[in-house]
Formats: C-alpha cells, sequence, structure tokens
C-alpha cells in the first residue's frame, strides 16, 4: 500500500491521507466485526459514527475537497452502510445489495460529505469570531503575494467554504457569523 503511495508522488496530500485513513480503518473496523451477527445493526451503527467516521474524518475542518475526494469519501462509507445493513431479497427471492437510494433512506441523508461541510462552517464560524491578531485568522485573511505558479491555482480553502454557502443560499454571512447561534442553526442544516 505505502509503496504504491510513494511511487505516485504528485497525489494531493488529502489524496494520500484518505488512502491511508479508509485502508486503516477498512482494516479495523470493516472486517469480521461489520459482518457479525453478534452485534445488531443499532450497534454497528453507532460503533461507525462515534469510532470509524470521527477517525476518518479527524482534521476534516481544514481540508479542501474535490469532488474526487468527495466521492472517495461517499463510497467508503456506503461501503461500511452495506456492510452493516446486510443485503435484501429482492420480489423474486434473489439477494442483492443494497443501492445508494436505499441506503440514504436508511441513514437519513446523513451522508460523511455533509458531516465535514457541516464541520468545516462550524470552524469558519470559530475563527471569525477570533479576535484579528490570532493566528487562524491572520491566515485565513492571508493574501499571497508575488509570481504566480503557472497554470490552475488550486481551491482554496476559503473558497470551498464560500461555494457552500452559496449553495446553501446564505445571504450576509460574515455578519451572521457574529451571532453564534443563528450560525449553528445553519451550519447544522447544511
Amino acid at each position: 500500500m505505502l509503496r504504491n503511495i510513494k511511487k505516485n508522488s504528485n497525489l494531493d496530500p488529502n489524496n494520500v491521507r484518505i488512502v491511508l485513513m479508509t485502508w486503516f480503518i477498512k482494516k479495523a473496523s470493516c472486517g469480521a466485526l461489520m459482518k457479525s451477527r453478534a452485534l445488531n445493526r443499532s450497534l454497528k451503527l453507532k460503533i461507525y459514527t462515534t469510532l470509524t467516521r470521527p477517525a476518518l474524518t479527524y482534521g476534516c475542518e481544514v481540508w479542501t475537497l474535490t469532488s474526487r475526494n468527495e466521492q472517495q469519501l461517499r463510497i467508503y462509507e456506503r461501503k461500511i452502510i452495506r456492510k452493516i445493513f446486510g443485503p435484501v431479497q429482492d420480489e423474486n427471492g434473489i439477494w442483492r445489495i443494497r443501492k445508494n437510494h436505499e441506503l440514504n433512506e436508511l441513514i437519513g441523508n446523513a451522508d460523511i460529505v455533509r458531516f465535514i461541510k457541516s464541520r468545516k462552517m462550524a470552524w469558519l464560524g470559530h475563527v471569525m469570531r477570533m479576535d484579528g491578531g490570532r493566528m487562524p485568522r491572520r491566515i485565513l485573511e492571508w493574501k499571497p503575494t508575488g509570481r504566480k505558479i503557472r497554470g490552475r491555482p488550486r481551491k482554496r480553502w476559503i473558497e470551498d467554504i464560500e461555494e457552500g454557502i452559496q449553495n446553501m443560499e446564505i445571504r450576509g454571512w460574515r455578519k451572521l457569523i457574529k451571532e453564534r447561534t443563528e450560525w449553528k442553526k445553519n451550519h447544522r442544516d447544511g
């Protein structure tokens, strides 16, 4: 596993971290534990939401997710949830794996990417309420100077957040952030 990642040295650091974490968590939680009949589904879901997901999303507040990263995370989450809920029997009596829309209904559309975006919005509120002299706030408001490297620039963290805020149709978010309770309502719904 590590040998393949080292050969591909042009990988995004987030992508490498996601690949390594999914591999580690897969070995730890997706093996016999999620397939075991000794544990019921609700306990397996609780294990996933309290142990596996937090380990996978550690530090997600500062990630800039590409659509490929989002797709990889969703695929991994669906893989675990399929193991938790197991196959379903068709009307013909044939066993099959559950489809994506069936999994979304079972977990209530609470996918891992929404969780990550909610955490990022909470972190944005926290940083924007900091004093102007604190390092996280200074880094967030920093504008790079000098020559740009050739090619398309990578998406910055704040651009990713602003895109999410625009998709949620939140107007005047810089003023809304000052009101902690109102901001919490917005990012919890996201």
